[in-house]
């Protein structure tokens, strides 16, 4: 019974969660204009928005910021996550902590309002930053980096440190022992967030909004002003290729997270049976 009643609510949960993303997929080969009557099947509005320079440049600028955000929320939260669990006691550092995970809970407008401050009374003391894309990317990256440290955090609490120690007394140097041993063991988590860290920044609306500046309209500002203006097909066709975009970015993604996950179960046990060859001679 309580087998049946969890099926029944993880496909509720799912029917939930893509039925609609779904039902905007299929509208999106729609012919007739009516996003809501189907009109037959057509790759029409794919045609129309590919010559749209609206929709290409904030498509490119959104993959542009994403990328870039992606990348450096993974290297600043990895060395944010080494800092948390590496070093237990140093100056400032409940200070640190609560300040990784600030924008995890803090609501996206206060913290889209507060950088947009920030960057305002940058700009009227120093000239600088304008509002575009590289206030955009800081924005993005200052609540990525949050959640890639989290996601890294836990794999190196869970990584066993006997096998860097066993490295050092090897006479590997501290870069080498992360090089060789360390960044092998955590690259799953470092392509966790990398993906996680992508995806929220090729998303985000409210913070964009925020620090967009003339000529850095996004796509999903794209899509949020044609959307108020009434339901357009050419919003359809875009969703879709946002939701393909991510899709295939995460299939990729966890393939190559399984491929070295089974790569790194196979070294393992060649050298567990070389380590018991090696006992019995």
């Amino acid at each position: 019974m309580d087998s049946r009643l969890g099926k029944f609510w993880l496909t509720a949960g799912y029917v939930f969660l893509y039925v609609p993303i779904l039902t905007l997929i299929i509208f999106s080969f729609n012919k007739s204009r009516m996003v809501t009557l189907w009109g037959g099947f057509s790759f029409k509005w794919y045609g129309v928005i590919a010559h749209d320079s609206e929709v290409v440049n904030g498509f490119i600028l959104s993959m542009k910021i994403a990328l870039l955000t992606a990348t450096a929320s993974v290297v600043l939260g990895t060395f944010a996550a080494f800092a948390m669990v590496r070093y237990k006691s140093f100056f400032g550092r409940t200070f640190f902590f609560a300040h990784i995970n600030a924008p995890l809970v803090v609501p996206e407008v206060i913290t889209g309002l507060s950088l947009l401050l920030f960057f305002v009374m940058c700009e009227r003391l120093f000239g600088m930053p304008e509002r575009g894309i590289f206030t955009i990317w800081a924005g993005h990256t200052s609540f990525g980096l949050s959640y890639a440290a989290v996601i890294i955090q836990s794999r190196l609490l869970e990584m066993d440190k006997s096998l860097e120690e066993a490295a050092m007394d090897l006479g590997c140097k501290p870069f080498q022992v992360f090089y060789l041993v360390t960044l092998p063991l955590i690259a799953q988590s470092l392509m966790a967030a990398w993906l996680l860290t992508f995806t929220i920044s090729l998303d985000d609306v409210v913070t964009t909004a925020f620090l967009s500046g003339p000529g850095s309209t996004t796509l999903p500002l794209v899509i949020l002003s044609r959307a108020r203006l009434g339901l357009d097909p050419t919003v359809n066709a875009i969703a879709t290729i946002t939701v393909a975009v991510v899709a295939v970015g995460v299939v990729a993604g966890s393939l190559w997270m399984s491929r070295q996950e089974r790569r790194r179960a196979a070294e393992q046990s060649a050298a567990y049976r070389e380590g018991m060859e090696a006992m019995a001679v």
